[in-house]
């Protein structure tokens, strides 16, 4: 196989680089895989959208080599934050992976909703319910999307930026995914999920009422399923691949048409030592 340039390492810490006008972001080279190697650095990225990029941010992810751009937002999203910044020479895919119209009066709810109306769509667990409904359904029910990007990945989109709106759910299932198709161990993939929780990651709660009543503690909390990062959300995509497929293996190959062929040239952009 031939072998791809390494590119170097951005910064001191090249998973943890902090944007001033796009969240989340990071890179996910080094995490290992189960044969004992690591993703290559400088391969894929993840984060929140860029429609807020500052210059100095759109400077900075120019220079990183970007071949695409995948945006799994849809229209409602692209409403709600604007479009992404154009990045000279880079490809932007966009590939929804939720629809316009779900839930668009529960999203009016959250935004909007007085306490009473919180808790009547998210406490007791309902919240949580939907988002593991929801990471369910976006494994077992958008396979052409999963399986268009891996092919991409395959052929000549390396180096990628994967994102959504905050960089947790829809990017992070399709960055999960990705790193399935190469070896990646799930506890790696998790424990790399969960650092969207850190402060200066998060997604910024977007509430019309802005006052202490209604951003108050008990507000956060009814929204913090919402906007939270948790393990079940993910244990729950793991857990549909082997309900619906019967592992990680038949669910590429079966669910999203990725061959052995391919997942090799995945490996070999994706992973070190391939």
């Amino acid at each position: 196989m031939t072998q791809l340039p390494e590119v170097p390492p951005v910064g001191p810490d090249p998973a943890d680089v902090d944007l001033t006008g796009v969240r989340n972001f990071r890179d996910v080279g080094g995490l290992p895989t189960a044969d004992g190697r690591s993703v290559r650095y400088g391969r894929l990225y993840r984060s929140g959208h860029l429609a807020h990029a500052t210059e100095t941010d759109t400077a900075f992810l120019t220079g990183l080599g970007l071949h695409t751009v995948f945006d799994f937002r849809n229209a409602a999203d692209h409403k709600l934050d604007g479009f992404d910044v154009e990045l000279p020479g880079v490809r932007n895919i966009s590939i929804p992976l939720s629809d316009p119209a779900d839930g668009a009066e529960f999203w009016r709810l959250v935004r909007d909703g007085n306490i009473q109306q919180l808790r009547s769509i998210l406490a007791d667990g309902k919240g949580t319910e939907r988002m593991v409904a929801s990471y369910r359904s976006i494994i077992k029910d958008r396979t052409a999307e999963h399986s268009r990007v891996l092919h991409a990945l395959a052929e000549d989109s390396v180096p990628a930026l994967m994102h959504c709106a905050a960089g947790k759910d829809r990017a992070g299932l399709s960055i999960a995914v990705s790193l399935l198709a190469v070896g990646v161990e799930r506890e790696a993939i998790e424990a790399d999920y969960l650092k969207s929780n850190d402060a200066h990651r998060r997604y910024k709660v977007r509430r019309s009422d802005t006052s202490p009543v209604g951003m108050s503690d008990e507000v956060m909390e009814l929204l913090n399923p919402l906007f939270g990062a948790h393990a079940e959300y993910l244990d729950a995509a793991f857990a549909t691949i082997e309900e619906v497929w019967g592992g990680t293996d038949r669910y590429l190959l079966e669910g999203l048409g990725i061959s052995h062929e391919t997942r090799a040239k995945l490996r070999e952009r994706l992973v070190e030592g391939v």
